[in-house]
């Protein structure tokens, strides 16, 4: 059986909160244990995980930690994009303060304030100069991923508040929900 999985770039406390909290509002499956900074599973531990999980699409985190190039985060994502069993419907790029400029294209993304952009966004959910384009530390390899969409944000589960968990986590189900409605027939 096949799975239908979103990708998210970033793993801390922060972003856990918030994605499990759009994970249950929009009835996706969160792989919580995928959570870590950086990401405390290895590929094949987390298909194992998307297999036991109760229903699609199913959320999984991957971080690096601000490893500089390929680190135990992106490992992990690449294994998993790339295993028969999973269908990537898309990722979410999360921004950072990345000084190692690791940077991936993006064919949106959201600001702070829930506005759509072409440009990227950085850290602060703010628009950036960068056109298409969003500087982060999990970001490297999803230019080298065959993903139907890939859509910018902002710190998850900050943003100066606004995407906080207890706050519904609102920009965070704002990018799922995107790659949710554009997956077409693969939406659950």
């Amino acid at each position: 059986m096949k799975h239908r999985v979103i990708i998210i770039t970033d793993g801390d406390k922060y972003a856990q909160e918030a994605v499990e909290e759009a994970g249950r509002a929009l009835g996706c499956t969160t792989i919580s244990r995928s959570a870590g900074n950086p990401t405390p599973l290895t590929g094949p531990e987390i298909v194992d995980e998307i297999r036991k999980s109760p229903h699609d699409p199913v959320l999984v985190m991957f971080d690096d930690c601000g490893f500089n190039g390929v680190g135990q985060g992106e490992e992990a994502l690449q294994f998993v994009a790339k295993h028969p069993d999973i269908i990537p419907l898309g990722a979410i790029a999360v921004a950072s303060n990345s000084y190692l400029q690791e940077w991936t294209h993006v064919d949106l993304s959201i600001d702070r304030y829930g506005n759509l952009t072409p440009y990227g966004v950085d850290k602060e959910g703010l628009p950036d100069i960068e056109y298409a384009r969003i500087v982060g530390d999990t970001v490297y390899c999803l230019d080298q991923l065959e993903l139907p969409l890939i859509v910018g944000i902002g710190d998850i589960g900050k943003l100066h508040g606004v995407d906080e968990a207890k706050n519904g986590a609102p920009i965070t189900k704002q990018a799922i929900e995107i790659i949710l409605e554009r997956s077409g027939p693969h939406r659950g």
